[in-house]
């Protein structure tokens, strides 16, 4: 089936648009998981801190868990901030089922919306108790991700259109492998 990689930094709407998309292709009877990294994370990966390392090995738990969907009909979306380009090209080399969708948002729109106040915390002294030393995109890196599928630059629109251009992405690819294996 399908297996889309969302990649972006924390709060560019990665979670809000593989659910939205997972309803609608569920309206279009299709099965539908969404590895939202935050939820599992706490269950497949509580060992793991976020180190280089142990971020890379959680996207690779995770993505072995997508892909196993994937290729059992479920159409997995992975709901990740997965910074490192050579993991997401890891999740690429399963197969050509495998998509890379870049969530892109500009920081200060990310900083602005901070739900969970993670750039807040970020953002403080150095030597503040709250400080947060290793936030993907302000004190840890985040690498762009090169020639992904689909760009949805949560900045510039809305997460209806989004939604709507992971869907539409999606069931063409759908298609696309329903008439190939005919």
């Amino acid at each position: 089936m399908v297996f889309i990689q969302l990649t972006g930094l924390s709060g560019a709407g990665k979670s809000t648009i593989a659910y939205g998309v997972k309803s609608l292709l569920e309206n279009n009877n299709h099965r539908v998981e969404v590895i939202d990294a935050d939820i599992y994370r706490k269950i497949l990966c509580p060992d793991l801190g976020f180190s280089k390392e142990d971020r890379k090995e959680n996207i690779r738990r995770l993505g072995f868990v997508a892909n196993l969907l994937a290729t059992h009909g479920v159409i997995a979306i992975l709901a990740a901030i997965n910074p490192y380009e050579d993991t997401r090209r890891i999740l690429r080399s399963y197969g050509s089922h495998v998509y890379t969708v870049w969530v892109k948002c500009e920081i200060q729109t990310l900083i602005s919306r901070d739900t969970k106040d993670l750039y807040k915390r970020a953002l403080l002294p150095e030597n503040h108790p709250e400080k947060i030393h290793n936030l993907t995109g302000i004190n840890d890196p985040f690498e762009l991700p090169e020639n992904p599928d689909l760009i949805l630059s949560t900045h510039l629109e809305s997460v209806e259109k989004s939604v709507e251009k992971l869907f539409s992405f999606i069931s063409t690819r759908i298609q696309d492998k329903q008439t190939s294996a005919l």
